[in-house]
């Protein structure tokens, strides 16, 4: 499993990336292994407000449905409207084309209660 260096991890399978005052977030190349064929992926609205493990929206694969968390509170600023098209992005390339939305956080300091790469890589080998 890749677990990259300098991003953030929830305890729910979320990575985040921060730029700039935005965060990117995704699903971990774990939660995208553990799901399986990835066939829809249901995007939050842009504008929307999310608070922190409340839910960003729904991926659907060939094993489950499986509910997105946000990992941090805030704005949706941004969504990833290609996986509308091609969701097994979120399979083949879940760090980087499979990204899902865009927050602008309510705390800029959230990332601090989130998981680094070792702490994460430490809670799915458990």
């Amino acid at each position: 499993m890749q677990v990259p260096d300098g991003l953030h991890y929830s305890t729910d399978h979320e990575w985040v990336r921060q730029e700039g005052d935005k965060l990117r977030i995704g699903i971990t190349d774990y939660a995208q292994d553990a799901l399986g064929d990835v066939v829809f992926v249901s995007l939050p609205e842009i504008g929307a407000h999310v608070d922190a493990q409340g839910v960003l929206g729904e991926v659907e694969s060939t094993k489950s449905v499986s509910e997105i968390y946000a990992p941090v509170a805030g704005e949706v600023v941004a969504v990833n409207a290609s996986l509308s098209q091609a969701p097994e992005q979120l399979n083949s390339d879940p760090y980087g084309e499979g990204w899902i939305c865009e927050i602008a956080p309510t705390d800029p300091d959230a990332v601090a209660g989130l998981l680094d790469a070792a702490g994460y890589s430490e809670l799915i080998a458990s």
